[in-house]
């Protein structure tokens, strides 16, 4: 049953009277202690047909000789529901029941005093709303306070501008192509020219910074990455052309602001407070590794965007397949017992089904995406599985496995594969790309053809993955910025992206020596400090049970821990990129517990006690709950800023708390100022760089 809103009267199935209770007969007495008692307002009564509330009034005068006061008689038209408006109070209600002898005109046959109605099933709404309660949903009609969804859009929208800034200005600089740049741009720029990735002279680099493009050939290149990243940057030389890094680094920033806006939003819903959705945006917005890669033209930044943006499809679908369960399911047992003990269907989750597109085209930027596609995909089942157990589905293990598990895989997995399959257009349509021809070569010569069963076209499809897969189990050349993924989580060995040798003149930092660098190191306080909050993280997961707590822990598995597998290859720490928002999220979640406002699911109570904590109007007794507490106060109105902290307005951080969050959120922007030369290539004194590199292993 829908719990009671403030200012209306209990549900008439709430029992507070434990004589009422054990009796269904009885008619229940107000609390002794509850400021109701004696005020001419009873928390709990029958209810009585105002027909049979006549005639049993009429048939105690008859029995006691009497006439009631005319302030007890109750008016006929208060037959219904109970209301505080038209109490229902028997005359006597502690008045010995009499035996009903036979009927008779003069002795009609009545019902006794604290007799009650026989109960009336629930209705749907009831049912769903006790569902929705049950899963973690806001009931029918619930809205979030205006105030709230104004903070929720207003901080994320304020961070992200400023992450655009950051990420923007003197995106030309450096004005040649750095580090990876030399692959992918070149390549981004030929898939606009030919369809497919030609193989570029010797030396082009400097001739392409000035829009000297002649060092490319026709001829096929061997590339080991799929082509969506690279579509992505030739959309901005499209745009602003090839000859200079605002073209061909415009993508990248575009797509990393993007993402700041997607996770301050996504840390709003999830931890319903706007001040903790603007802290994760403004912490990403001021990260260095994820500030150096939005403004470099390399491809995990775009493996981020969009494993972040399937991420966000899959919240959104926890939701609504909730809330589809709760209407449905309730919908069932109001027309009575079915046969299914499944639970009902769903339908078509086109949620997930945009979740797919999206790790689809992750995938397509970069085979990493895989293992988001995996871990996702168990974390839906998981949620479904706990859903139908939550709302008593029996057995709900096989509910959760034939009505979630299976659905939920179909919209999922088979959508990414072909929309993974849908990012090679480009390469089946250009018969010169590379190893297009090998199966038809092969037959054409009449040597034995692999899997000849398949068409040619997907056959030399499969042969070209083979030949990546190779390459990427066996890449092992030394490089002298290579990292071991466990230092990652401490940027033990950030990448060097940018060094000009020879170096900038004297002249033009005032010293006897200058630097210009870009170094991808993450910002220190944010991930030093996210390494000791994932420790928290993890016990609160475990203990607290927290489903929030494991869907960012499921980042990281999907991100992070397969790298520990290949500590063996040649891999660098700018592919740490892909999980930082996942790294954000933990800090952000651990500060937020620690102040107060990320309250675990066992500290958190019931939606209708917090709502009776808050809930503005004049002091006075609250609507009673459920299991017979007395009622609480109302308060008074939130404020304004209490709707920025938390969403229901009923979180109020001590000054300790506040402190907290000034000293991390402040020395994170702190140093960011600090790393802003070396993140950006800013020309700076040899002593001025030196003092930046906190570890012997970052030069």
């Amino acid at each position: 049953m829908t719990p009671p809103e403030p200012g209306t009267a209990p549900e008439p199935d709430t029992v507070r009277d434990p004589g009422a209770a054990r009796d269904p007969g009885r008619v229940p007495l107000p609390d002794a202690g509850s400021p109701t008692a004696g005020a001419g307002r009873a928390p709990e009564t029958a209810q009585i047909p105002g027909g049979a509330r006549t005639v049993l009034r009429r048939s105690l005068r008859e029995r006691e000789g009497t006439t009631a006061p005319a302030h007890r008689a109750a008016p006929d038209h208060a037959a219904g529901p109970t209301t505080p408006e038209h109490p229902v109070t028997p005359e006597h209600p502690t008045t010995p029941d009499r035996p009903v002898g036979p009927t008779t005109p003069d002795h009609p046959t009545v019902e006794p005093p604290g007799a009650t109605a026989p109960a009336t099933p629930p209705s749907a709404v009831d049912l769903e709303n006790d569902l929705r309660g049950r899963l973690g949903l806001r009931t029918l009609g619930a809205r979030l306070d205006p105030t709230a969804a104004l903070w929720g859009w207003l901080g994320p929208v304020l961070v992200t501008v400023l992450a655009g800034v950051m990420r923007l200005v003197n995106l030309n600089h450096p004005s040649r192509l750095i580090f990876d740049e030399t692959y992918y741009v070149k390549q981004a720029y030929s898939m606009l020219v030919l369809g497919y990735e030609g193989e570029w002279a010797e030396n082009a680099n400097p001739g392409f910074a000035r829009g000297d493009y002649s060092g490319l050939s026709t001829r096929a290149d061997y590339v080991v990455h799929p082509s969506v990243g690279k579509w992505m940057i030739a959309a901005g030389i499209k745009l602003f052309g090839a000859d200079n890094g605002a073209g061909w680094r415009l993508a990248a920033a575009v797509v990393g602001t993007l993402s700041v806006l997607i996770l301050a939003r996504m840390a709003t819903r999830l931890f319903g407070s706007a001040l903790l959705g603007t802290t994760a945006g403004l912490l990403l917005a001021v990260d260095g590794l994820h500030l150096t890669e939005s403004r470099t033209s390399l491809l995990d930044i775009f493996l981020m965007f969009w494993v972040l943006v399937g991420l966000w499809c899959v919240l959104r679908d926890r939701d609504w397949s909730r809330a589809r369960l709760a209407r449905r399911l309730a919908a069932q047992r109001a027309a009575g017992p079915v046969g299914d003990d499944l639970g009902p269907r769903l339908g078509v989750r086109w949620w997930l089904v945009a979740a797919g597109v999206a790790l689809g085209l992750a995938c397509g930027v970069k085979w990493s995406g895989i293992y988001a596609v995996a871990v996702f995909g168990v974390m839906v089942f998981v949620w479904d599985t706990a859903a139908r157990r939550a709302v008593g589905v029996r057995p709900w293990l096989g509910a959760g496995v034939l009505r979630g598990g299976v659905p939920a895989f179909v919209a999922l997995v088979p959508v990414a594969a072909l929309t993974y399959l849908a990012t090679w257009f480009s390469w089946f349509t250009h018969p010169d790309s590379y190893r297009r021809q090998w199966a038809a070569d092969l037959r054409a010569s009449g040597a034995p053809v692999p899997r000849g069963w398949l068409p040619d076209a997907l056959n030399s499809w499969w042969e070209y993955h083979l030949a990546m897969w190779q390459f990427h189990n066996n890449l092992e050349s030394k490089h002298a910025y290579q990292s071991q993924p466990a230092g990652w989580l401490l940027q033990l060995r950030p990448t060097s992206m940018y060094w000009p040798d020879p170096a900038p003149p004297p002249e033009a930092c005032g010293a006897k020596r200058c630097v210009e660098a870009v170094l991808a190191v993450g910002n220190p306080i944010i991930w030093w400090l996210a390494a000791a909050a994932l420790l928290v993280l993890v016990y609160l997961a475990v203990r607290g049970r927290d489903w929030r707590a494991w869907l960012i822990l499921a980042g990281y598995g999907a991100m992070y821990l397969p790298w520990l597998g290949y500590a063996h290859r040649t891999i660098f720490t700018f592919y740490a990129v892909a999980f930082v928002p996942y790294v954000v999220l933990c800090l952000t979640f651990v500060l937020g517990w620690a102040m107060g406002i990320v309250r675990l699911p066992r500290e958190v109570p019931l939606p209708w006690r917090r709502r009776a904590a808050v809930a503005g109007g004049p002091a006075g007794p609250g609507p009673a709950l459920d299991d017979g507490a007395p009622a609480l106060p109302m308060a008074p109105a939130p404020s304004r800023l209490a709707r920025f902290v938390s969403d229901d307005g009923a979180v109020q951080p001590t000054p300790r708390a506040w402190l907290l969050w000034g000293v991390v959120v402040g020395l994170a922007v702190v140093a960011a100022v600090f790393f802003w030369p070396i993140w950006t290539g800013q020309t700076v004194s040899y002593d001025a760089w030196r003092l930046r590199m906190w570890l012997p292993s970052w030069i």
